[in-house]
Order: structure tokens, then C-alpha cells, then sequence
């Protein structure tokens, strides 16, 4: 059955800083452990114990420490060879975790989200407390928790992105519906948010996307005019796929998505992020496929077509076991990783395309914690083929909690020297992960990466978040999604849902 991993986590105190489980944002279901996560958390609980007990503090505390998170990629490398760049001395000492953290990285998320919990959560469990005392310092005005849960969900993503996370500057971002009355953070939500957090900070923090969607016809130009014009959103969102008018839509329609191309270049717009890959079960499958982009990509070479997930498929085609090794271990072949090899494939073909882009949102998440030499290859091939200027940060947070677990994986993984030997690859250089992790969004913002930096260190966010890095009494390793426990209940339907 279905659970959310929050409810889950209250009760224990085992929080892996890299989750054992893959957790769903509700646009797939979620799946069971496989063998290897199983044996990743045996790994960390034996690991995270004895250093507990060496530093004089709970494994609680320990695994919210940054010992804990070096615990965590020490035990992945355990389970699947050397993939992080970890040492020993710091898993005993956080001091040594902390002298490898970069220096004024400029991180810049494309994909974060709100999620809903649960009242009960917030009231009962020791991380939603904690979520309400930070909230308090941000809203001090507030005279009673209701007064606190009217904005509790943006608080809380307030404090998992900014405060819990390195991130410097994110994209505020949502999902398809018909009706704005019926969608769970329509623009005019998004655009609020933006406003509370660049406002709450006194810095821009915060960009919108806007919501587009070109199968509900003409009416859907003056939309499109009303977000640019009065709401000023920087970006548009996207779902080929969304059956939300008489039928799916594809990126290379003449007929029905050129009108908007055209519309977008005149109202001064030039990103155009889409969800492709992980087929929402009510969505068309066939219009997740990134294959529509070929032709529009040369059809409007002024316009930039972010491929959003990279065009992943999803985790079902991993299998189970000893199946998530996709790679030969002995010829260190690669296999297809649907569908993000359609983009690889278009981009081989057509050398001259500039305008498509990597999108990493959920894919990294999945890949980095459940098949690492799989995301080594992708990132690679990614790199090797669209440039190291072509692939974008994005963690499809806070569904997945803070989303600073995976910014330490995107700095730790490095490319297997044999794969670099027989593919030859480039290696993720600090350099490439600087370009990947924040400055490659930069530049399709026109945001002056160290004018922004320089900004943010004395804003308010700044100030509240001194000292919070890996603070063992404010944060929390939790996730938000929704995940698989296996009692035999139904695989399609979650609890409570």
C-alpha cells in the first residue's frame, strides 16, 4: 500500500539523510524496495551506530549531522561500488564533512513544488513542530497556530528549500489543470509565493513559472497574455501529455502549438519547460515521449525547449535485484535508459540544435539513489552530447524533502574511470557540476550569478539560516511523497487517497 514517508518517519529514529525508498510526487506509483536498498539502510544503521556512539549523540541527531550524510554515501558506495567521493575521517568527524562543502556555489533549483501535510503532522510529530517554531521566526506576528497554518505549506517549503538546503535561487513550479479553482497551486498560488519568499528574504529568491496549455485553444492566448502581463511569471510549464483538452498535444504541432510559439516570442518568453517522461497514470503516454522536440527545436531555433525530468521514463524498467546494474560489469556496456535516449538520439542527429535542455528534476533523485553507475552514464552522455552548458539542476522538491541530499550527490558523484576509459566520457569536474548545479539556469534567466550572491548574504534568509548547515536540532531528513509498504494491500491506490 501507498503511505506518506512523513508519517512513516515520525515514529522513527532512523531518517537516512539519502532515502531508502523512492517516494512518489503522485505522478507514478511508488515501487518496493529493491534488494539494494535494503541493504543500504542495513549498511548505514551499522555505520550510523557506531559513529553515534563514538560522537556521543543519538543516531537520530547523527544522521541529521553531516557525518551522517557522508555515513549515508559511504554506505551507497558499499553497496554499489565507488561512486561518491567520500572519506573515512568524515563519517567520525563533521568538522572534516564540512571543510570539503564548496565556497559560494550558486545553486539553482528549476523544479520545486508545495505539498500538503497533514494538520496531525505538524501537531504530533517532532520534525512538524520544529516546522512550526521556524515558521514563528519568520511570522512572529502570528498570535496562534491557526494564525501559523494559514501559510504553514509555503513556510514549509521555505524552510526546506532555503533552510535546510543550499540552494541559492529556485523555480516555483506546477501541474496542469482545466479549471484554476480545481488545481492544487495555480498561477496566480505560484506567483504569491514567489512574492512571499523574495519578499520574506528582501532578495530575489524566487522566479514562477506560468501554466500553459495549448489543446484548450484560442481562449488559452489571453490566458497566456493575463500570467505574462499582470502576473509577470518568467517561464512557462507544460504537459504534452495532459489530457486536459479534447485530447493530448504534441510540441511540434503546427496547428496547435505554433500559435503559442509565436505568441511566447512576441510576449518576450523564450523558455518553454515540458514535462516529458514519467506518464502520469491519467495522462497519454505516448505524448510523454520527448520525440515531439526534434522538429520544434529547428522550427523555433530562438526559443529554449527544457526537457523536464530529462525525458525519464520512470524506475519500473530498472527490475528488481541484482536487475537495477543495468551496465555489463564486464563491458561496461550501456543500455538505453528510456526515454532520455531519445534526446541523446535527436541531438546526435542534429549537432547544429542549441535550444534543447537537460532538466534533472526527479530523474537525478531516482538514479543517484537507486542505480548511481546508470546516473553516471546519463550525466555523461548528457555532458558529451549537449555540453556541459545543457544540463540543468532541478530536485522536484520539497516532494522528496529538503533538497540538499541531492545537491551532496551531484558534488560527490564522480564518472568510473572505466567507463571514461571505454566511452571516453568527461569526468564531472567541479567546473561541470558548478555549470550543471546553478549557472547554466543563470544564463537562460539573465541573472548575474555573483551580483546574486552578493545580494542574498544579508538578507533575512541569510540570517535565519546562519549556523543551520546540518544542525542536528532543525532539520529534518524527511521526504513528503508518497511511498510503497508492503502488506499486501493494492499497488494503485494510496492510503487515505
Amino acid at each position: 500500500m501507498w503511505v506518506r514517508q512523513c508519517d512513516l518517519d515520525a515514529g522513527s529514529d532512523f531518517l537516512p539523510p539519502i532515502p531508502s525508498r523512492i517516494a512518489s510526487n503522485e505522478e507514478f506509483v511508488p515501487p518496493p524496495q529493491s534488494d539494494e536498498q535494503k541493504e543500504y539502510e542495513v549498511r548505514l544503521a551499522e555505520l550510523s551506530e557506531r559513529a553515534a556512539q563514538r560522537q556521543g549523540r543519538s543516531r537520530r541527531e547523527f544522521l541529521r549531522s553531516g557525518s551522517g550524510m557522508a555515513a549515508a554515501l559511504s554506505a551507497l558506495n558499499q553497496v554499489f561500488g565507488d561512486c561518491y567521493d567520500v572519506h573515512a575521517d568524515e563519517v567520525d568527524d563533521p568538522k572534516a564533512f564540512e571543510e570539503r562543502w564548496p565556497k559560494d556555489q550558486f545553486v539553482f533549483d528549476m523544479q520545486t513544488h508545495h505539498v500538503d501535510v497533514t494538520r496531525k503532522w505538524y501537531d504530533d510529530s517532532p520534525d512538524g513542530r520544529a516546522i512550526k517554531s521556524f515558521f514563528r521566526l519568520l511570522r512572529p506576528e502570528a498570535k496562534s497556530d491557526e494564525q501559523v497554518m494559514e501559510l504553514l505549506n509555503r513556510a514549509h517549503y521555505v524552510k526546506e528549500v532555503f533552510g535546510d538546503s543550499d540552494t541559492v535561487m529556485a523555480v516555483i513550479s506546477g501541474v496542469p489543470s482545466r479549471d484554476w479553482d480545481r488545481n492544487p497551486l495555480p498561477p496566480d498560488q505560484m506567483v504569491a509565493t514567489r512574492k512571499f519568499v523574495n519578499d520574506l528574504a528582501g532578495s530575489r529568491r524566487v522566479l514562477s513559472h506560468g501554466l500553459l496549455r495549448p489543446n484548450l485553444g484560442k481562449p488559452e492566448l489571453e490566458e497566456m497574455e493575463r500570467q505574462v502581463k499582470e502576473l509577470k511569471i518568467e517561464a512557462w510549464k507544460m504537459y504534452t501529455g495532459a489530457e486536459i483538452g479534447e485530447k493530448a498535444w504534441r510540441m511540434d504541432d503546427e496547428k496547435v502549438a505554433y500559435p503559442f510559439w509565436e505568441k511566447t516570442r512576441a510576449l518576450g518568453i523564450k523558455n518553454l519547460c515540458v514535462h516529458k517522461g514519467l506518464p502520469l497514470g491519467a495522462f497519454n503516454e505516448e505524448a510523454c515521449r520527448p520525440i515531439d522536440l526534434e522538429k520544434a527545436a529547428k522550427d523555433w531555433p530562438d526559443l529554449n525547449f527544457i526537457v523536464y525530468h530529462s525525458g525519464f521514463r520512470g524506475y519500473g524498467w530498472l527490475g528488481k535485484g541484482t536487475g537495477l546494474r543495468v551496465v555489463d560489469p564486464k563491458t561496461n556496456d550501456p543500455q538505453e535508459i528510456p526515454w532520455v535516449s531519445d534526446v541523446v538520439r535527436i541531438l546526435k542527429r542534429n549537432p547544429d540544435i542549441k535550444n534543447i535542455y537537460f532538466e534533472l528534476g526527479g530523474t537525478f533523485a531516482i538514479l543517484s539513489m537507486v542505480a548511481p553507475w546508470v546516473c553516471m552514464h546519463m550525466l555523461a552522455q548528457m555532458v558529451q552530447v549537449a555540453g556541459a552548458d545543457h544540463v540543468l539542476w532541478g530536485t522536484d522538491s520539497i516532494w522528496n524533502g529538503s533538497p540538499q541530499s541531492q545537491i551532496e550527490r551531484m558534488r560527490r558523484l564522480k564518472i568510473a574511470d572505466a567507463l571514461i576509459d571505454r566511452f571516453k566520457y568527461p569526468q564531472l569536474t567541479p567546473e561541470i557540476k558548478d555549470q550543471i548545479l546553478g549557472l547554466n539556469a543563470a544564463k537562460l534567466f539573465g541573472i548575474d550569478p555573483k551580483a546574486a550572491r552578493n545580494a542574498i548574504k544579508s538578507d533575512r534568509l541569510s540570517q535565519l539560516r546562519e549556523g543551520r548547515r546540518y544542525d542536528p536540532a532543525t532539520r529534518s531528513n524527511t521526504q513528503y511523497g508518497w511511498v510503497w509498504v508492503e502488506d499486501g494491500g493494492d499497488p494503485t491506490t494510496p492510503v487515505g487517497a
